[in-house]
């Protein structure tokens, strides 16, 4: 009898750290998609701006998409990947209330630059997180 719950124990930690390991990557990509939207939004706003002084912050705020898309499809089909970053896109939008990039930029700007700048340590922060 002891050995059997033994096992079950066993079993039930082993599935418990298998959905550990699935949370870290996902809340990770989550934060991907969020921030491929903030900047594929931002690019999209500079561009409306018709402003040539402008276009080298427009081109790097498009490639930071680019870059955070590029890391989400590590994860998961590209495809994929689009969808959920035009879903976010759409729901920043909507949460703007026709503001501007003003409230996004406070909510995003520094936790995607850093997201970006060392991704390694945002997805080592969400497995320490959900452990």
């Amino acid at each position: 009898m002891m050995v059997k719950k033994s096992i079950w124990a066993a079993f039930a930690m082993g599935m418990s750290l298998s959905a550990m390991a699935e949370e870290a990557p996902q809340a990770f990509v989550s934060e991907l998609h969020q921030c491929a939207a903030y900047y594929q939004l931002g690019s999209q706003m500079v561009a409306a701006m018709n402003a040539p002084q402008m276009a080298a912050v427009g081109d790097r705020l498009a490639n930071n998409a680019k870059t955070a898309k590029r890391l989400a499809a590590k994860y998961m089909p590209a495809p994929a990947v689009e969808q959920a970053v035009n879903s976010e896109t759409e729901r920043m939008m909507q949460s703007t209330g026709g503001q501007g990039m003003g409230a996004l930029m406070r909510q995003y700007k520094d936790k995607c630059q850093s997201l970006l700048d060392d991704p390694q340590k945002r997805l080592d922060y969400w497995v320490m997180a959900t452990m």
